[in-house]
């Protein structure tokens, strides 16, 4: 009798595990895994990495690679993040570039991760009753229908991404730098090596006025009263926003869609089509994807727009601005001052044209670093994922 009800109970268990949303089950050697769908973009990949067994070897290699001067255990990481999910690993994970192979995708699918793709009725409607959640790789919901989510009760989860935020300290830094002169000075401690920048270094009669400036350093500015101008007000232009309004700047915002006046509120950000944007803007700051409508979006006539003496600031796609007409405005000292990352090309040369003009400062594609800020937005973003299918 003992035996017959172990075995009943065993059985019962079984039953309730292959009931349990998110449930691994096994049938004998047969492994039910669940199913991701995922947007195809270089970092998303990471959630193949760690959650699907059939990942190609060359793209384990290339994230180890990719992660091994800041993170030299790679496979001890991806390791110690499984063990925490008891729900999503081992998972099927299917790779996504459109938002025809996203809906191709849908069927049978546990949770979707979009950056740029819509979740709408037709896609929930394909995933059916085995869909349990969508996740934003980001905080702006727009392509998610919130509405048609909630009919379905499905949960819906974002990300405040730590590689937007430090998009957005790099671009701030930049400003900085260009503002205060900081790439032009550093270093510059004696009357020497001032003189030999081209500065008139002096000293002040201590008995009647302070030492500052002793250098002699013409056209440092601050950041505080002046206007920035946004173009593009995604998920790094709201960071940035949120960092210019504690520096006391006015913040000025343009994107192919206006905001609510509640949003606009929010962020204390006013709309502007893109020419009188660039009119009034004292620092300029690109935070635009790079596509057919927005490849030298920054050209001559946009340059001969901007306002004397402006600083622009470029952390999104180097073609976003016309190479040669940005050389022309720097030269001829249109612009103020050029903040870019990453460069045109990578690597760069040494003796780019750029480099020779001293309002001018180029990183090799810093912004998003170092690499723990992604290994953090993928930690959580999958322990977050995790726990929606314990639900």
């Amino acid at each position: 009798m003992g035996i017959r009800n172990a075995a009943r109970a065993k059985r019962k268990g079984a039953s309730a595990a292959r009931k349990r949303p998110g449930a691994v089950t096994r049938h004998s050697s047969r492994v039910t895994r669940p199913i991701v769908v995922v947007e195809d973009d270089p970092f998303p990949r990471l959630i193949q990495v760690v959650l699907d067994p059939g990942t190609p070897a060359a793209r384990l290699a290339a994230f180890s690679h990719f992660f091994a001067h800041e993170e030299p255990d790679f496979a001890g990481w991806c390791s110690r993040l499984r063990a925490r999910l008891k729900r999503l690993h081992p998972a099927r994970v299917r790779l996504v570039g459109d938002q025809a192979a996203l809906l191709a995708a849908m069927p049978g699918a546990r949770a979707v991760v979009t950056e740029s793709l819509t979740v709408g009725k037709k896609e929930i409607a394909a995933a059916g009753k085995s869909l349990r959640v969508v996740q934003k790789y980001g905080t702006v919901l727009s392509i998610i229908d919130a509405a048609a989510c909630r009919r379905a009760r499905l949960r819906v989860l974002t990300l405040r991404r730590r590689v937007n935020i430090s998009c957005a300290e790099h671009a701030l830094a930049l400003m900085l730098a260009l503002a205060r002169k900081i790439h032009e000075t550093a270093g510059l401690i004696s009357i020497e090596q001032l003189r030999a920048a081209g500065y008139s270094p002096t000293q002040y009669d201590g008995e009647h006025t302070a030492n500052a400036n002793w250098a002699r350093i013409k056209g440092a500015r601050n950041l505080f009263g002046t206007t920035i101008g946004l173009v593009g007000f995604g998920e790094i232009g709201r960071e940035m926003a949120l960092r210019a309004a504690a520096f006391g700047m006015r913040i000025v915002y343009t994107q192919r869609h206006r905001l609510g006046k509640a949003e606009e509120a929010r962020y204390g950000a006013t709309y502007a089509p893109l020419d009188a944007l660039l009119a009034v803007a004292d620092f300029v700051s690109l935070h635009l994807p790079l596509n057919d409508a927005t490849r030298g979006i920054i050209g001559r006539r946009e340059l001969a727009l901007v306002k004397p003496g402006a600083i622009l600031v470029n952390i999104s796609r180097p073609p976003l601005v016309e190479r040669e007409a940005l050389l022309e405005a720097l030269r001829a000292g249109r612009l103020g001052g050029f903040g870019l990352d990453p460069h045109y090309d990578a690597p760069g040369r040494a003796d780019d044209p750029l480099l020779g003009l001293r309002n001018v400062i180029i990183t090799p594609h810093l912004a998003g670093s170092p690499r723990f800020n992604a290994l953090g937005d993928f930690e959580e973003l999958l322990i977050g994922l995790d726990r929606a299918l314990e639900g």
